[in-house]
């Protein structure tokens, strides 16, 4: 039976998409295509950034056109208004925001306000990926004080989630929906397997593979990894560091460390397939982040680790909550390498015991 014209939604996100190499963009392709397996009658588009030039293109294996629609220079939404007036119908306006994104300036909230007005758009929805508490002293608060303009507020996690309710916005306007985690495809498949189609050779594989997945950057402590590693010496094991840098400091530091912890560096944009391959090939995802004060996110590669059913070790951050929620036993204050190296230490001789845990 055909699904009637009622029910039928026209959707349409405002956000970064691949190939873009940015976190949300993955994000709002995994969510597309988790709501088209269970709804495919619905139509969906994704209105961007100009970041990568002006010319829209289709991503065909989940029937979405892309439209470059808005500047993240500028914070201008006049080309997205327009866009907006020339579609049939939109049901849904959903903006997937990132304050690296679209920043603090109320001109996303100017523009939803018209398109409303204009009715351009029946409903529109905002996911904060990130939240701040005042202490951080930005001015990302006003911003969020006009999240009563929208008629959803999505977070992910517990944290924001009252967060925002502190500050005022409704709590009849905000829903709590986890970020999402998908099963590893890769899990049965063999390592020689998986680290052939990484470009990784077999043999240099030695014990224990630890890795630390995602983007190189200082808030993702793998500073605090190698630290760690130094008291480990003497345990059989591999250090996977596999992700594109965005500082060139910490690939001088791998390269400096990387015979004496036998490291293996993949230091190029991974795709979500990619990372799901990554950590199919681990026996340990190790995630020592040490989270900017007054700010509340959550980790897309904690999730993604949890579809991997392995023993996941990480720091008690706001980006890690769930984590500490749900196996605090395998987390350590940020900042530790001393705590950090103990639980590496007990997972590796309680590997039986660590992956029923998770």
């Amino acid at each position: 039976m055909g699904v009637g014209e009622s029910y039928k939604l026209n959707i349409v996100f405002v956000s970064r998409y691949p190939p873009m190499h940015c976190g949300v963009a993955e994000y709002t392709r995994h969510l597309i295509s988790a709501m088209h397996s269970i709804a495919s009658w619905n139509k969906f588009a994704v209105l961007t950034s100009t970041v990568e030039g002006n010319k829209s293109w289709y991503d065909e294996v989940l029937d979405v056109k892309v439209i470059p629609a808005f500047s993240e220079q500028d914070r201008s939404y006049r080309k997205l208004l327009d866009e907006l007036g020339y579609m049939d119908r939109t049901d849904i306006l959903h903006v997937e925001h990132e304050y690296g994104i679209f920043g603090e300036s109320l001109k996303l909230v100017e523009a939803v306000k018209t398109a409303r007005e204009e009715k351009l758009v029946r409903k529109a929805v905002i996911t904060m990926h990130t939240v701040t508490h005042p202490s951080s002293g930005d001015k990302r608060g006003v911003f969020q004080m006009h999240l009563n303009e929208f008629d959803a507020v999505v977070v992910h996690s517990i944290l924001q989630e009252f967060e925002l309710q502190c500050q005022g916005v409704d709590p009849r306007k905000i829903y709590r929906i986890p970020h999402g985690t998908l099963i590893n495809p890769y899990l049965e498949f063999p390592r020689q397997v998986l680290a052939e189609s990484l470009g990784i050779a077999t043999e240099s594989l030695k014990g224990a593979v630890i890795a630390i997945p995602g983007f190189l950057r200082p808030d993702k402590g793998i500073d605090i990894l190698f630290s760690a590693l130094s008291y480990l010496k003497g345990i059989d094991k591999t250090v996977l560091v596999a992700g594109e840098p965005r500082d060139q400091r910490i690939v001088e530091l791998i390269e400096e460390l990387r015979e004496e912890h036998n490291i293996i560096l993949m230091d190029r944009y991974l795709s979500s397939d990619e990372i799901l391959r990554v950590i199919g090939l681990a026996d340990i995802l190790v995630l020592p982040y040490r989270d900017k004060p007054g700010t509340y996110s959550v980790s897309g590669i904690l999730h993604l680790s949890m579809g991997g059913l392995k023993p996941i070790i990480g720091s008690r951050t706001p980006r890690l909550v769930e984590l500490y929620q749900y196996v605090p036993r395998l987390t350590v204050p940020p900042g530790d390498c001393v705590e950090l190296a103990k639980r590496i230490k007990w997972v590796i001789n309680n590997y039986d015991y660590a992956v029923p845990y998770m």
